[in-house]
């Protein structure tokens, strides 16, 4: 319990500081919220009156303070270019991208664990070698390239799938589970491949162990050996990266979103980034740190799970 309350802790700093890195930031960088609203040509005294009325006239640590208190009231600002709350605009992209991380993640690890335990089980083998193979393509191809050339397949030949786009739930879940697969296949190709590796190599190392080679001594079979015990003793290492791919696959959604024309968060920050709406921004960047700073505090409660040994001294 104690390890569980100072992860809390730890979570509840991590996200302060995160908070106040990203106000600072987007506080330094060039560029006036005011005029950006009001244009290059407005008049001095409007311009005085709408900073004055943004607050942005006031010392910045007031400014922060002001912020943080709208933070906690799920105020995140209102978007210089559609003037409406930034946190209405990412919830509404929010299923979109949320959708895409969790099918490429599920994709991850249906696929990943099973073939890199199977590896190693078959350690100097043909499908050893040809898991290790695959799974270094994965890494080598670009996933945008790779969504085109699903694409390419998938819609344009076989025209089994959509090529672009996006069908909400609430209309038709099917169809927006197909319109996620593919861009989720291209978004998960490299954690596929990393995943696979490093499930195979601790795999192995828990394969050497002494207590394997005691549970094959007493004649227990194979199988029970690799996927019930070895397996789950090597999933820390993996759960770890999975963790920080699941961040990353929200983080990274952006090319995806691009190639498949889907509305979602990603499209929405490089959207706002050309139009230099920085209140849209910075509402972006702090929600996905505050996922990342989430997923993290929650790998490290599975591994309570995985591991109960796992302690704070």
């Amino acid at each position: 319990m104690q390890y569980l309350w100072r992860r809390i802790g730890a979570l509840l700093v991590t996200l302060i500081i995160a908070c106040t890195i990203t106000f600072i930031v987007f506080n330094i960088i060039p560029g006036d919220p005011a005029l950006l609203m009001l244009g290059t040509e407005a008049d001095p005294d409007v311009l005085i009156s709408l900073r004055r009325e943004l607050g942005l006239d006031l010392p910045l640590h007031v400014q922060y303070i002001h912020w943080l208190k709208n933070l906690l009231a799920g105020d995140l600002g209102v978007s210089i270019r559609l003037q409406r709350p930034v946190a209405d605009l990412i919830w509404e992209r929010l299923p979109v991208t949320f959708g895409l991380a969790v099918l490429a993640m599920v994709l991850t690890l249906v696929v990943s664990i099973p073939a890199g335990a199977y590896a190693a089980a078959h350690r100097g083998k043909l499908a050893d070698y040809l898991t290790v193979f695959i799974s270094q393509a994965g890494l080598a191809i670009p996933h945008f390239w790779l969504g085109i050339l699903l694409i390419l397949l998938f819609s344009v030949r076989w025209q089994l799938l959509p090529p672009g786009g996006f069908v909400p739930w609430s209309t038709n879940p099917w169809q927006a589970f197909q319109s996620l697969l593919l861009p989720a296949l291209a978004l998960a190709s490299h954690r596929i491949a990393m995943v696979t590796r490093i499930t195979r190599a601790t795999m192995l190392d828990a394969l050497s162990k002494d207590y394997i080679r005691t549970g094959m001594s007493k004649g227990l079979p194979k199988r029970v050996i690799i996927y019930k015990h070895a397996l789950k003793n090597s999933l820390i290492p993996t759960v770890t990266v999975v963790g920080m791919h699941f961040s990353g696959l929200l983080a990274g959604s952006i090319v995806a979103e691009e190639v498949f024309a889907l509305p979602g968060l990603g499209r929405l920050l490089l959207q706002a980034i050309g139009y230099r709406d920085l209140p849209l921004v910075q509402g972006i960047a702090l929600f996905i740190a505050t996922v990342v700073v989430l997923t993290n505090f929650g790998t490290d409660v599975l591994y309570l799970v995985l591991d109960p040994r796992v302690r704070y001294e």
